[in-house]
Order: C-alpha cells, then structure tokens, then sequence
C-alpha cells in the first residue's frame, strides 16, 4: 500500500513538472529515479527524453558540438524565445477560456439529457458511476485554467517539500533553481500550506466528491467573469462619458462657427446691396455729365463762325471747363476702381456689372480722343486691355502714316494711364518703338513688321489665349537642348493669362520643361522663376509657384528636386514673410532627409539664404536642429556646406553662439561617452576608454571641425564683450598680458572669454581621456584646434592660461595667477586623483599638451626643454613603470605626425641612444619603433634611424639588443630600399652570430611582419638563414625551448608560403626547412604540424588523393567522404582519366592558373590563421597539446 501511495505523489510530482516545463528539475528527478532503482517511476521520463519530436537528435549533436557559448547570442535567443512564449500563453490562455465555454455548454446540454432520461436509466447510472468518476479525474490539468501566481507558489513550495522528504535532493536543488520568479525558501501562511502538503492534497482529493470540487470551480469561474465583465462596463461607461464630453464640445463649436458664418453672409448681402445702389448713383451722374459733354460740343461748333478774338475767348473758356470736366471724369474712374476692388470676391455683382463698367470707359475715351482729336499730332501705339484680374497684355503697334479712325482704335490706345502701366519703366509710348514689349518676355515685336489694318478691340487677349493652347503641344517637339528659346514666350503666357487653371498648367509646364535638367538648365529655368515672381507679386507667387514647387518635392529625379532646393532659397524673398518660415521652411526640411547627397547638399545651401529672410526667431531652435542634422551627414560635401555656409549664417541670423556652443560640447561628449567601454573589467584603464563606431567617430570628427569654423566668432564675441577699455588700446585681436592680470583680478565677469579655458578645455580634455590609442584622426583634430586657440587670442594667453590648465590636467604643478580666484577651483579639479587616472591623462592629454600646446611656432624651445626633461630625466626614475614609458612613447609617437618635430626628436632621441641607462635606451628603440611610416621617409630612415639602431644593436645589454631587434622589424616593414634592406641583413647576420636561442627567435619574428611588406631579398634571406638553424640539432632537453624555437620557424614558414616564392627557394631551402622541422613531432604544435604537411604536399606536388586526405583529417572530414575524392572515387577516376602520365614537375607546370590562385588563396588564409593564432598565449598552446 505505501509503494502505491509512493507512486503516486511521484506521478503526480512528474505530471506537474512536465506541465509547467521545468525540464532541467524533471532530468534531474530521471537520474536519481535510476540510481534509486525505480525504474517503473521513471518510464514516462524516459518516453519523454527519448521522444525525437521533444529532442531531435541533430539538435542534440549540435549543441554537443558547441565548444564556447556566446553569451550575448544565448541572451538575444533567451529574450526571443521569451517573446514566443509569452505570445504563445496568450493563445494558450484565449483557447483555454473557449475550452471552457465549450465545456460549460456541453454540460449543460448533458444534464439536460440525463434529467429527461434520469428513471428509466437509473441502473445505467448506477453501473457507470465508477467510469464517469474516472473520467472526471483523469480530466486534463488545463481544464481548471491557468494557474494563478498563489495556486502556482503553493504547487512549487508542495513539490519542493515532497522531494526533499523523499530524499532526491539533487532534483530539489535544480527546481529551486529553475524556479526563477518565486523564492521557495518562504511559504506564507496559507490555508495551502500544511506540513507533508502533497499528501495531504491527495487525501483531500480522494475523500473529495466531485461533483462539489466542479461546483467551487465553477463559482469561482463564474465570479471572475463577473468581475471582468463589471470592469469592462465601467470601462465602457467612461469611454461614452469622454466621447458625449467630445461631441458636446464639437457641437458648441460648430454652432458657433454656423453663427459666424450667418452674420458673415448678412454683412456681405449688405455690402452687395450698398455696391449696388452705388454703382447706380454713380452711372447716373455719368450719364449727367455725358450729355452736358454733348451739349457744349455742340455749342462750340456752332460758334466756330465767329470772329477770331471771339473765339479765342470762348476757347479760354470752353477749354477751363473742359479741364473740368476731365478732373471730374477721372475722379469718377478712381471711383469706380475702388468700387470694383472691393466687390471682386463676389461673383455675381462683377459678373453683372463688369460689361457695364467696360462700356461706360469705352465711352469715356472716345469722348476725351474727341475733345483733344486736333492736339494729337505723333503716332499713337496702343499699349495695354485691362481686365478684370488687372492682368497687362501687348498688342501690336501701328505706324505713324496709317490713318486711324477714331471709331476703329482701340478703347485702351487713348488712355494715357493704361499706356503708362503697360510698361515698367513708365517711358512714352513713342520711346518704346523697336524696344522689347516687356522686359522679361524677350518677345521683339518692331515697327517694321507691323501690318497697317486696324486691330481689334481683342486681339492681345485672343493671341495670348492661342499662345496658351499652342504651348503645351509644342514644347514635347522641341529639342531638349533648345527648349529654354521658350521660357519667354512660357512666361509671357503666364504673366498675362486670365485664366488661372491654365497658369497653373503653363507653370506646370515651365517646372517640367526638360525631364532631368543639368545644372546650366536649372539656372535658366530659375531665372525665369524668379523674373515671373518679381512681375506677378506675392499672392501669385505663394498660389501658383509654390504648389508647384511643392508638386516635384517627391519626383524620382534628383534633378527634378534639386530645382525645388533652388526654389526655395531664391524664391522667398518673393513671398509674404510668415510664408518662408512655415511652409517653405518645411519645404527644406523634407529636402533635407532626401536621400540623394546633391538633394541635401542644396537645401543646405538654401537653407543659408533663407535665414536672412525670416522675419521672427520663433524657428530659431528648429533650425538649429537642422544645422546640426545637417553637419552629421555621412556626406563630406553636405557636411562642408552645413560648416561653411550653413554654420555662419545661423550665428549672423539668430545670434545665439552660446547655445550653440553648449550643444556642440554635449554632443561631443556624448557621442564619445555612448560608445561601449574597450574592456569591462570596472576599474581598469580599458572601462574608461571607448570603442568608437563608424558613425560616432565621424561625428565627433564633424563636432571637432565645426567647433574649429567656430573659434573666430568665440575669439571676436570674447573682444567685443571685453570689459577693460585697455583692449581698444592693443592691437585688438590679440590679448596682453596686463588684460590678462585685469581678469585675473575677479572684479568683472567676461563668461564669452571664461568659456574657452573653462569649459571648452574641459570638454576636450575628458573627450581625450575616452579616445583609445588608435584614434589618432580625431587627436589630431583636437591639436589642430589648440594651435588656433593659441594663434588666435596670442602668446600671453597660451603662457598663462592654456599651459597651466594642460599641466594640471596631466598632474603637473602649474602658476594660476593669471585666473579669477572663483574658478581656482575648477581648474584643480582637472587633477588626476587616482592612478588609473594619472595613466589616463598621459594617455589622452599628454600627447594634447606637446603637440597642441607645447607645439605652436613660437614653443619650440620650451617643448624641447619638456621633452628632454620627461624623456631623459623620467627614465632615470626607478619607480616608473614599463607601462608608464609606452605611455609617453605613444606621446612621443603622436608627437612625430607633426614633421616640424622631427629634427628636434632625433637630437633627443640621439642623446638617449649615446646614454649610459639601460632604460633610457630601450625606450629609444620602442620610439624608434613606433615613428616609422608615415612619419617619416626612407631618407630619413636612413640617416637618422638606422645609425641610431645599430648603436643600440651593439649594446652589450640584452635587453637593449632585443628591442632594437623589434625595430629593425619595424623599418623593414615599411622601406623597400635595397641599401636599407642591405644593413638590417647585415645588422641580423650580426644577431644570428651571437647564436643565443633568444636572439634567433627574435630576429625570425621581426623578419615574419616584414615578410608580407618587404622585397624578395629579404624574404629569400630569411628562407636562407632559417634552413640551416632547422638543419642544426637542438641539444636543448627542454621541450619548452623547442616548441618556442619550433613556432618561431613555423610561423615563418607559412607567412613565407603565402607569397610569390622562387622555384630555387622552394626547392632549395622551402621543403627541406619543413622535413627538418617534422623530423621533431613533440616541438611541434598540431595546427602548425598539419600546415607544415598540407605546404610540403602542395609545394611537392602530391596527388590529389594525399592532399584530400591530409585536408580531411585537418577538418574532420570522415574516410568515406576523403574516399569520394580519392582514386578509388568518383571524382578520382575523373581526375585520373583526365591527366597525362607525366612526371611530378610536368604536372606542376602544366597547372592551370585557376589553380594556381587558388593555392595561393589557400596559402594566405593559413597566415590569416596563424595570425588569429598568435593571440593564444603560451599556457593556451600547451593545454591544446
């Protein structure tokens, strides 16, 4: 009985590790089940593991393959699988929650059923009792529902007890450890948590009916369908509380603005219905006037009888009255103008009195040509019909000889002031025969080519309306090259068109004129533009340039929206003032995140003349966001715009040099500070360095050059603000020392001044202290910008004010007399406190200090005198490290890319070579090491570092000889020249003498880095020395030694293999190194043993078959694969088939040059190997073996 009971906690504890995953806790339990002996309980865990569905077998030999687990990757898939999951219980959750809808149903349904039938089958029921109560137990675990946080810790805490008083503690362990989100150790006080809890949960479900186990499971669900289904009524109740709040609020606006819209009909009604009566008053008083205009005209023929004094005096008098009458008449015209400029938004009113208006000045002129009929005495050219849009068209001119009737001209001919506004310069009609009709049109109509009929009253409307049809379908048939003849004709159309559906088309067409115009056609098609925007004013510019500029923003060709860049910067000034802040801004803006870098390049550039232009400061931010988006291109000549056009334009327009100054500095560092760290040990100097990315390191090279074309508005705004009149008093530009003491004196503010040695060099000094060594593009720029800080603001202040902020900065003593007490403290916080930061600030400010600082024209002696003293008195101090010394190598290093420099190094460097200290000495060699190309040239090579190496070569120091052997390395790595080649084979003939195992692994591995870079002389020279030190036996009983002395070799060996070697060299020196060096299997590495093989079977040349097979076994390939390639194969009889039978060296040379690359290319990547290799260390190495 109690081995029952014992199986069935266990089942019971299986069943619910396998339901809710805990895999690792069930593998366990598997384990101890077996070494138990219950071998009958761990059936179903075993089905389980062995099942290839759960864990199929390739996935099982893949994960036994894997040698390193990757972290990050196994994180990225732990955080994927957690996002599965999760979607995954959802589902699992919703089709549970339908499970149990269907379930319910069913229920009910059943019990339906059984009540219909419930006498007739009692025996029935009575005799499958024990069957339905065994259904109901074996219902799945899931029809209960997901489990909840309490029922899940209940069951966790339960299994935990069970196995740990069932002794498998080892499983207990793992599924306190699998359960992550649920600490185990604390049960709270529960009615679950009893003592022995799982057999009492079994006891409980025995004597438990279940008929009131599925009633308390169905009131419990029933109650949490209650409560979500109050939650979401309460939840609705809002959203419909929110939405009548809206819709109330909607409808209060919209019956106040249907109010507005009333009362603005009204007032329009009323105005029509005063327009009107206006208008009647007015035509009646013209009426008046016309008939007492006849009525003198008639009077005065009839008196043209009399005697002349007579007549001379009704002239004087009829002709007062007649200039009367004009003054009287053209008061009513500018009456009449103004009536109809008010009236034109309504339609009805102007189409209904437009043709009144026309005839009454129609019959105006006529009776002024009447009255002064006999005065005109030149030719009379008719300039302009003004219609109702107050749009100007040419007509033809008419020769002085033909004879006009005076009912024939047209009405605008005898209009003086329609003549006038038909020309610009408001020259006399005579003036303007043979002269352009416009002066943008470029249309010559002369009077040579006039006709003498009389022209309609509607001839120039009619022309310019067969012009308008015409275009479009001629433009399609003229050449592309020739298509911008058009533009006046285009823009004659344009200008002077009624029609405003057809000027949209024609300017449609002018923007469209070529398809993809270069960059003398955009100028062209602009100048028009720009001609058309002076002529037709603001509101046409902003109503019919503009959406059409706006049309061709998103047009596949980039020359298409390089022409709406254009636009937009040379357009503006011909629009309203809030239009070029708003929507042409917007306009560059989108230009701006185009992807074509000439698109970006101009709305830089536009950019820059728009600013001018703009009548507020309210964009000013957002223009500043553009700048800087812009100067961050990836683009170079985008970024060169944005600094140089862009970058002063924004300064000259918003004035705001300190904000723009605190946002270039935050961008500095925080593109530097966002970079992961170079090592993640926390402490180290590593964590402080950075790992810049591409993008980061171009920004930060883009913020450094734009914080340079910034230094002349920093150093002219510092001169401006200036407090002490003395300024005025120097040279003006240039700060003297007695300014300099005035500020020191604390008694005014000068923050313009105060920023550069405050918080500019501060920012500088923490960005240098995060750029790892190899950054020396983005040091230099730092450099380059310190010597213009110098040059700009003098000598007094780089003496006085950068030197000591540097100083300290690099834990040096330095004078801060010349600074304003209250920010003493500031500048000796720049101090490095710790070790990790005094390294720091050698790494990163030292090399700022003697190029930037140290290093202006006018320094050089006091940068001689510091160098001196860091590199020949600093080594003679014991308590510096190694590590310290390469940190002012690399200094010195960074120093030697200034080529000004160099005399002024070699003389110390020199001085350190003829020294008597050892340490002194190396650390001549390691600079000489590190300034070779491309610092230096061969010439310089040759008479400065190689005299100094071999005078370090002869030391009797071995440490001073190892060290200038790395770099006699160095310079044969990068110089070609047979004379240098000639003396390092010379100088390592004289370290291969000394015979010393040291010695000749050194000089092999410095050859081995040249090997790539270096002549043929001077691989052969290596391939000749290393033949006979193989061929020499090792006496040496330490397998150390030799494995050292062997990898030397071998490394040499492949590096040599992957280059274009001699037929003699391979022969003669090649194969025989690598017999020699097989010959002693233990020294060698098993990589570098199979390499070895592989390049004597190629440069031997081996069957295909032993090459297979050497390959096979390299990479683990199986024999039956090999054997496909081999003789016996497939492929190998193809092969055999298809070669002659001639000897090896026949076969080599008959070798296909496919082949031959290949080889090569198989040779080169076992150096890539090797190389990789070489970051192993000796510990490493020998664990492999």
């Amino acid at each position: 009985m109690m081995d029952v009971e014992r199986s069935s906690l266990c089942n019971c504890v299986v069943n619910f590790l396998l339901e809710e995953n805990y895999l690792l806790t069930a593998f366990e339990l598997l384990h101890e089940l077996l070494d138990d002996g219950r071998d009958a309980q761990a059936i179903r865990l075993k089905e389980f593991f062995s099942d290839p569905s759960h864990f199929p077998p390739d996935q099982i030999s893949r994960y036994n393959s894997l040698r390193v687990l990757d972290p990050q990757r196994l994180l990225e898939e732990k955080e994927a699988i957690e996002e599965k999951l999760a979607l995954s219980d959802y589902e699992l959750r919703l089709a549970q929650e339908d499970i149990v809808k269907l379930k319910t149903e069913l229920q009910r349904k059943e019990d339906l059923t059984q009540d219909k039938s419930s006498e007739p089958s009692v025996s029935n029921h009575v005799n499958h009792a024990p069957e339905i109560h065994r259904q109901k137990r074996d219902a799945p675990f899931s029809d209960l529902g997901p489990l909840k946080a309490n029922e899940r810790k209940d069951l966790n805490c339960t299994v935990k007890e069970y196995l740990l008083i069932a002794g498998y503690r080892l499983t207990a362990m793992t599924f306190y450890e699998e359960v992550t989100d649920q600490n185990l150790d604390v049960w709270e006080n529960s009615p679950a948590s009893v003592p022995d809890a799982l057999r009492h949960y079994y006891y409980q479900y025995l004597s438990s009916t279940s008929e009131a186990a599925e009633e308390k499971i169905s009131m419990i669900r029933e109650n949490d369908s209650l409560k979500e289904a109050n939650e979401s009524l309460n939840h609705e109740k809002l959203c419909l509380m929110k939405n009548k709040e809206l819709a109330e609020g909607q409808i209060n606006a919209l019956t106040k603005s249907l109010e507005a819209t009333q009362k603005d009909l009204k007032d329009k009604e009323n105005l029509t219905q005063d327009l009107k009566q206006a208008l009647e008053n007015q035509r009646k008083e013209l009426n008046d006037c016309r008939a007492e205009i006849t009525s003198l005209k008639m009077h005065i023929e009839g008196s043209s009888s009399l005697q002349n004094p007579v007549a001379a005096n009704l002239d004087s008098t009829q002709s007062q009255a007649i200039e009367s009458y004009k003054e009287e008449i053209k008061s009513l015209q500018m009456e009449i103008e103004r009536l109809k400029a008010e009236k034109t938004n309504i339609s009805d009113l102007v189409d209904s009195s437009c043709g009144d208006k026309e005839a009454i000045q129609t019959e105006e002129k006529v009776v002024e040509m009447d009255e002064n009929r006999t005065q005109i005495s030149h030719h009379i050219e008719p300039a302009e019909v003004v219609d109702s849009n107050t749009l100007v068209m040419p007509v033809q001119t008419f020769d002085n000889s033909t004879p006009k009737p005076e009912e024939n001209l047209p009405e605008s001919s005898m209009n003086p002031s329609n003549s006038t506004d038909g020309f610009p310069d408001g020259r006399n009609l005579s003036q303007q025969e043979e002269k352009p009709l416009s002066e943008d049109s470029g249309l010559h109509l002369n009077s040579e080519n006039l006709g003498s009929e009389p022209v309609p009253e509607n001839m120039g409307l009619a022309t310019i309306q067969i012009l308008a049809d015409a275009l479009p379908k001629i433009v399609p048939y003229v050449l592309i090259n020739h298509r911008e003849e058009l533009l006046p004709l285009i823009m004659c159309a344009i200008e002077r068109h009624p029609d405003s559906s057809t000027r949209d088309s024609l300017t449609h067409t002018l923007f469209n004129l070529i398809k993809r115009p270069d960059e003398q056609q955009r100028r062209i098609i602009m100048d028009a533009c720009v001609s058309l925007a002076k002529n037709v004013g603001e509101m046409r510019t902003e109503t019919e340039l503009l959406p059409q500029c706006w049309e061709q923003i998103n047009h596949t060709y980039e020359e298409r929206r390089l022409l709406v860049a254009q636009s937009c910067g040379e357009l503006a000034e011909f629009v309203r003032p809030e239009i070029r802040d708003s929507l042409i801004l917007s306009i560059v803006q989108q230009l701006i995140e185009d992807p074509a870098t000439v698109v970006r390049e101009a709305a830089a550039h536009n950019l820059a003349l728009l600013l001018p232009l703009f009548p507020l400061m309210d964009k000013y931010f957002k223009v500043e966001e553009l700048m800087f988006q812009l100067a961050c291109d990836p683009s170079g000549v985008v970024v060169e715009i944005a600094l140089k056009e862009l970058l002063p334009a924004i300064i000259n327009w918003g004035n705001k040099l300190d904000h723009i100054l605190r946002v270039l500095l935050s961008h500095i560092l925080g593109s530097a500070q966002r970079c992961p760290p170079l090592s993640g040990v926390e402490g180290s100097v590593e964590s402080h360095l950075r790992v810049l990315g591409e993008q980061e390191r171009w920004n930060l090279d883009v913020s450094l050059r734009m914080l340079a074309k910034l230094l002349p508005f920093i150093h002219q705004k510092a001169i401006e603000t200036c407090p002490f009149s003395s300024v005025s008093e120097s040279n003006g530009t240039l700060l003297s020392s007695s300014i300099l003491e005035l500020y020191a004196g604390g008694h005014v503010e000068w923050p313009a001044f105060e920023w550069v040695h405050v918080d500019c060099f501060s920012g500088l000094l923490q960005l240098a202290c995060l750029l790892p060594q190899k950054e020396d593009n983005l040091r230099n720029r730092i450099t380059k910008f310190l010597l213009a800080v110098s040059e700009c603001f003098g000598d007094s202040y780089l003496i006085h004010i950068m030197l000591p902020v540097f100083l300290i900065a690099i834990g040096d003593d330095a004078d801060l007399t010349f600074f304003p007490p209250n920010i003493h403290s500031r500048i000796k916080g720049l101090r490095p406190r710790t070790a990790v930061a005094e390294r720091l600030a050698i790494l990163g400010v030292l090399p700022l200090l003697l190029a930037g600082v140290l290093g202006s024209p006018g320094k050089r002696q006091q940068l001689a005198d510091y160098l001196r003293k860091l590199l020949l008195e600093g080594a003679t101090k014991e308590s510096r490290s190694t590590t310290h010394n390469m940190d002012i190598v690399n200094a010195v290093r960074f120093l030697c890319t200034f080529e000004e420099h160099h005399g002024m190094i070699f003389n110390i460097l020199w001085e350190m070579v003829v020294s008597s200290n050892i340490e002194m000495k190396i650390s001549a060699a390691n600079i000489l090491k590190v300034i070779q190309v491309p610092y230096i040239d061969a010439k310089v090579a040759s008479t400065h570092v190689l005299p100094a190496l071999i005078t370090l070569g002869s030391d009797q120091n071995l440490n001073v000889k190892y060290a200038s052997i790395d770099a006699f390395g160095a310079v044969a790595q990068h110089f070609k020249n047979d004379m240098i080649v000639d003396k390092i084979r010379v100088q390592m003939d004289a370290f291969l003498e000394d015979g010393s195992l040291e010695a000749t692994i050194a000089v092999v591995r410095s050859l081995v880095v040249a090997v790539p870079h270096t002549t043929e002389r001077l691989r052969d020279y290596l391939l000749s020395k290393i033949f006979p030190l193989t061929n020499t036996p090792v006496s040496s009983t330490d397998v150390m030694r030799r494995r050292q002395r062997a990898n030397a070799f071998c490394e040499a060996i492949r590096a040599l293999d992957a280059t274009d070697l001699s037929a003699n060299s391979i022969r003669d020196f090649l194969l025989p190194t690598i017999q020699n060096l097989l010959k002693d299997p233990d020294a060698l590495d098993p990589a570098h043993k199979e390499a070895l093989e592989i390049i004597l079977k190629e440069r031997s040349g081996g069957t295909f078959e032993a090459l297979s097979k050497v390959v096979g076994a390299h990479l683990g390939i199986a024999s039956s694969v090999t054997s496909f390639f081999g003789e016996s194969g497939l492929l190998g009889k193809k092969e055999i088939t298809e070669l002659p039978t001639e000897p090896v060296e026949a076969l080599q040379s008959a070798a296909s040059p496919a082949a031959a690359e290949d080889t090569r290319f198989m040779r080169i990547m076992r150096v890539t190997d090797m190389l990789r290799g070489k970051g192993k260390n000796p510990e490493e190495t020998h664990q492999n073996q």
